[in-house]
């Protein structure tokens, strides 16, 4: 169940609250693309101000198509700060897929704190959804401070700036993915978006794996092969 507005002015359609200080911003992520056969993992990273919550927020997998895409295009718009952050097959294989998706969070982050112009201007604390933080070297790379992490439990359904994040993720991966399909379009990728779907597994045992195809992940190459580990 979408949650209701909290704190907040309704102004011309548009909600509003006060505005954070650089020691008060709190970011929520998520991925998007995790459990797919093909094309990268997505994360988003949104910073809403304190108290600020947008009708209709939900974990992106419970909305309809137009609900995120009309959901992502209010969030771009009214959040303090968001990011989007990537990461594709060869590092998926490389580092397995837990990493690779804590890697496009760290990312999404990154891209946040460019997007906002700000020196320095980085969350204090990062609300992750699922069981896992990022570990600190990640925001090293990219000259981060590490900020303070929770991992949040169903945090997509619990916490705005993670259910905005999650939205986020699934609408710019779901765009790419229908953007690839125009390269391979036998695999059918703008319908089922990479996941394992019957359409996915049969145009896979028909025409083997295209470059998208995360090759370490089971049902992608022919059992045979992936115990032989032939992988990219």
């Amino acid at each position: 169940m979408a949650r209701t507005r909290k704190n907040t002015v309704i102004e011309q359609g548009l909600l509003f609250a006060a505005p954070l200080s650089q020691d008060q911003l709190v970011a929520g992520t998520d991925e998007a693309g995790r459990g797919c056969l093909a094309g990268p993992v997505v994360a988003g990273a949104v910073i809403f101000s304190e108290g600020f919550d947008l009708m209709g927020l939900d974990d992106s997998k419970v909305l309809k198509a137009e609900e995120r895409d009309n959901l992502a295009a209010e969030i771009r718009q009214l959040a303090v700060g968001w990011g989007i952050g990537l990461a594709w097959m060869d590092e998926i294989a490389r580092i397995n897929i837990l990493q690779a998706s804590l890697m496009a969070m760290t990312r999404a982050v990154a891209a946040m704190r460019i997007r906002m112009n700000a020196q320095g201007a980085v969350p204090t604390r990062l609300l992750i959804d699922g069981t896992q933080i990022i570990p600190p070297m990640y925001f090293r790379k990219f000259g981060i401070p590490a900020p303070e992490q929770e991992a949040v439990v169903d945090g997509d359904a619990l916490v705005p700036a993670i259910s905005a994040a999650s939205i986020l993720a699934k609408t710019f991966r779901d765009d790419l993915m229908v953007k690839l399909d125009a390269r391979w379009p036998e695999y059918g990728f703008a319908r089922h978006k990479g996941y394992g779907t019957k359409e996915h597994r049969e145009a896979l045992a028909k025409f083997g794996p295209c470059p998208l195809h995360r090759l370490d992940f089971r049902g992608v190459l022919p059992p045979k092969k992936q115990e032989q580990g032939w992988l990219c």
